[in-house]
């Protein structure tokens, strides 16, 4: 079975386990500076692709 990350965390969160808060820009376009973040952070951005490796390909920023 092959899953993103977020299609697992909905997984988890209708099991109840418990998850921290996210946030999702789900299409190419979308303003990322239009979420209203909750906190001070630190905030990361993951790309979300079924592959491997994503951290050293640059799919995940701090």
């Amino acid at each position: 079975m092959k899953l993103l990350e977020y299609e697992g965390k909905e997984i988890f969160a209708r099991y109840g386990l418990p998850l921290l808060e996210r946030y999702g820009v789900l299409r190419m376009g979308d303003d990322p500076a239009s979420l209203e973040l909750s906190g001070a952070g630190p905030w990361v951005v993951k790309a979300q692709v079924l592959a491997g490796g994503r951290g050293k390909a640059g799919g995940v920023k701090v």
